[in-house]
């Protein structure tokens, strides 16, 4: 370890590989948009990496060096010596925009990893800064990539017409010029498959699994963390002993059961099972938030004569909305994305909910881009939904956690 603590070993090694994450990154992304052939070049991504991260000690001024790695990026893969090579058809102004890009991008995050390095021996701090910086970068990329590709490529495909799906799977770019026919998937499943129905009906699921959800684990958290009864702390501990039993293998006695009493393939059994999978999480939630409220306010309300139930209704929950608005924004989701129940027990197409309806879709029957379509419809609501109340959720699952 101590031979990497000098600038001019560090500065090349980490230029060699960010230049190369930055090759595939770029090539990646190029031949997603253009439909056309970019690839990495391993050996020359090292090497040109490391030049580049020569030139982010050497070369006076950061934008001056970034405009110079930059353009000899952009000249070199136009002469076939890039980071990124192209391949037949690819335009001479395409192939420029490439090594720009693969040049700007490697270039300028090297010269905020190296700032406080010299050429020299680096000190322990120098070097420390210039590593997690450096992995920084590079899980910024990597966690970018396994979050946006598969939307992309879902986005993408759903937009696409079956003749353009069958003369190149991998083209994922758009012609702009089909106007709102790019939207046909989209709007023949609402026309022709019911997914407004799935819609509504996965939302009526959702709304009814959160009300219940929270109705049965707010009193049951608030009786574990509060009140005394014989065999508290072992109720306490078992809470979460359901998840330990795989939902597959209670599918087929629920399943049983289900078709005995009538409830099978009913909207009602589907209301009625959902919260007994988000109940137990709801109440190991809420048990750990109601601990760390303080016990005095509570007992103020009692010596000033309220009853219990109206210390939990005027004091305790008003104070815990943000874990509840956690707690019903968690269950919402899984009662949203929950499909293998849903499958089970529902048989009737006009009372699928929309991930049912999702799995119906995928069929050699029905073309793929209309698979995409249901599944980004799937997919939009609840990301919204999760983007709009995330603060209110890391919130209460921080407050649970440290205070339970």
């Amino acid at each position: 370890m101590g031979a990497l603590r000098y600038g001019y070993v560090t500065a090349p090694l980490l230029g060699a590989i960010w230049a190369f994450t930055i090759a595939v990154t770029v090539s990646v992304s190029f031949a997603f948009a253009t439909g056309e052939a970019f690839k990495p070049s391993l050996w020359l991504s090292l090497i040109l990496g490391a030049l580049a991260g020569v030139a982010a000690l050497k070369l006076p001024g950061r934008w001056a060096g970034v405009g110079a790695v930059s353009l000899a990026f952009a000249l070199l893969g136009a002469a076939g010596f890039g980071a990124v090579l192209t391949g037949e058809g690819v335009s001479l102004g395409m192939t420029l925009l490439a090594g720009a890009c693969t040049g700007f991008f490697t270039a300028l995050p090297l010269a905020v990893f190296l700032e406080e390095c010299t050429w020299g021996e680096l000190t322990r701090h120098e070097f420390e800064e210039a590593v997690i910086r450096f992995f920084t970068g590079i899980g910024y990329i990597f966690f970018t990539a396994i979050v946006v590709i598969p939307f992309y490529v879902m986005v993408m495909t759903s937009l696409k017409s079956q003749q353009a799906l069958l003369q190149n799977p991998l083209d994922f770019s758009l012609d702009l010029s089909k106007g709102w026919d790019l939207f046909r998937s989209y709007s023949e499943l609402f026309a022709d498959f019911g997914f407004g129905g799935y819609l509504m009906t996965s939302l009526l699921v959702s709304v009814a699994t959160v009300a219940i959800t929270l109705a049965f684990s707010v009193p049951g958290a608030y009786a574990v963390a509060r009140l005394r009864f014989r065999g508290q702390a072992a109720f306490s501990r078992s809470i979460l002993l359901i998840y330990m039993v795989p939902m597959i293998v209670l599918a087929l006695p629920i399943y049983i059961v289900f078709s005995m009493v009538g409830l099978r393939n009913s909207i009602f059994g589907i209301i009625l099972i959902y919260p007994v999978t988000t109940i137990p999480v709801a109440l190991y939630m809420l048990q750990g938030y109601f601990r760390g409220l303080p016990a005095e306010v509570e007992e103020a309300g009692l010596m000033d004569g309220l009853s219990r139930l109206a210390v939990i209704w005027k004091i305790t929950l008003p104070l815990s909305l943000p874990a509840l608005a956690s707690v019903s924004l968690y269950v919402f989701m899984i009662a949203w994305n929950e499909f293998l129940l849903a499958f089970m027990l529902l048989d009737d197409p006009s009372k699928f909910t929309l991930t049912r309806g999702v799995a119906m879709l995928n069929s050699s029957e029905i073309p793929r881009q209309h698979l995409m379509a249901g599944a980004v419809i799937a997919t939009v609501p609840i990301m919204v939904l999760f983007l709009g109340l995330e603060r209110f959720m890391t919130k209460g699952l921080t407050a649970g956690s440290v205070k339970g």
